[in-house]
């Protein structure tokens, strides 16, 4: 389940973008997507949702650990999120980060399912 799967998608073809849509081979449209809004969870949701510890190592990637533990690499950003470290470079060898187990519960609580 990806994150704009229930996000508003806007048709866009004003002639602003005409010239990028030639560019893309002629499109008629470019569709937008609205923003999603997600939250940080709470203490007490952070407490409902069990965790698996990872200690991060040289050569990690959230995408490899997303495949790992959900069987999709798009979900990254899910552990990403939850662990408040957008990206890679964000994070050192042999810190510790969450990865929460149980997906759905996971995206109900952020407010993305």
């Amino acid at each position: 389940m990806p994150r704009y799967l229930n996000q508003k998608v806007i048709a866009n073809a004003s002639n602003y973008y005409s010239f990028l849509r030639q560019e893309r081979g002629g499109m008629p449209v470019i569709n937008h997507y609205a923003t999603p809004i997600i939250r940080n969870p709470g203490v007490r949701e952070r407490a409902e949702i069990n965790t698996s510890t990872h200690i991060w190592k040289y050569g990690d990637r959230y995408y490899n650990l997303a495949h790992k533990h959900y069987g999709d690499t798009r979900y990254w950003w899910v552990i990403a999120w939850w662990n408040g470290l957008p990206t890679e470079a964000d994070i050192y060898p042999g810190d510790v980060i969450q990865i929460p187990v149980d997906l759905e519960s996971t995206l109900r609580i952020l407010n993305a399912a």
